[in-house]
C-alpha cells in the first residue's frame, strides 16, 4: 500500500493465484474512472460508484474468470475497500455519516453508511433473475461485503421496490456512491477532529 503525505489517496496491489489487482483511488477527486476487469457489467458498475461518489479510481483486475466471476468481483472489492481506507487514514475531519434514497425509474434504493472503522453489512435485495448478462447477481452482493469489510464500513442497503435487475443493481451502486461520497467530505467544523467522542476510529 502507498499513500502520499498530505494527501487522500492510496494505492494497493493484491496477487494470488486466482486474481491479480491495481486500485488506485483518490478520494478527493471528480469521479473520474479507469476501469478494467474482464466483466462488463461489473466495470459498469465500478464507473457509477466512482462517478458518483467524485472518487478518482483506476482499477485493473486479471482474473480467473475462465472459472467464473466470483473471485475477480471480490478481489476487486477488497482491493478498492483496501485503497479507501488506506486514503481515509485517521478519518480525522470526515462527516462520517450519511443515507439517501436513491430513484431510478421503476425501482428506489436506500443506503446508508458509517465510516467508523467497524465493518458490517446489511444487505437486502433480491433480484428478478439470476444474471445480468453474464453477470450472476448474487455477485452484487459478494462485492459490497467484501468493500465493507476491508474499508471498514457499516453498510445498509436495502431496495425497496423494483422489477428490472439491472436497475436494482444499479441503483444499489450508485445509493452507496452517493453516500461513501457525502460520508467521507471533510466537515470544517471539525477538519482537526476525529468524529467520535472516542477520540478514534478504529
Amino acid at each position: 500500500m502507498v499513500q502520499t503525505a498530505g494527501r487522500r489517496d492510496a494505492v494497493v496491489e493484491r496477487a494470488t493465484k486466482e486474481t491479480k489487482v491495481r486500485v488506485k483511488v483518490d478520494l478527493d477527486g471528480t469521479g473520474r474512472g479507469t476501469i478494467s476487469t474482464g466483466v462488463g457489467f461489473f466495470d459498469h458498475m465500478l464507473e457509477q460508484l466512482s462517478r458518483h461518489s467524485l472518487i478518482d479510481m483506476e482499477i485493473g483486475t486479471e482474473g480467473d474468470l475462465h472459472i467464473d466471476d466470483h473471485h475477480t468481483v471480490e478481489d476487486t472489492g477488497i482491493a478498492i475497500g483496501q485503497a479507501i481506507r488506506q486514503a481515509l487514514g485517521d478519518r480525522r475531519g470526515i462527516r462520517r455519516y450519511a443515507s439517501l434514497d436513491l430513484a431510478m425509474d421503476e425501482c428506489l434504493t436506500r443506503a446508508a453508511i458509517d465510516v467508523s472503522g467497524r465493518p458490517f453489512l446489511v444487505f437486502r435485495a433480491e433480484f428478478s433473475r439470476a444474471k445480468i448478462g453474464t453477470f450472476d447477481t448474487e455477485l452484487v452482493r459478494e462485492f459490497f461485503q467484501a468493500l465493507a469489510q476491508n474499508a471498514g464500513l457499516t453498510l445498509h442497503i436495502e431496495n425497496l421496490y423494483g422489477a428490472n435487475a439491472h436497475h436494482v443493481a444499479e441503483t444499489c451502486f450508485k445509493a452507496v456512491a452517493r453516500v461513501l461520497g457525502d460520508a467521507i467530505q471533510i466537515d470544517p467544523r471539525q477538519a482537526d477532529l476525529v468524529p467520535s467522542t472516542k477520540g478514534m476510529l478504529a
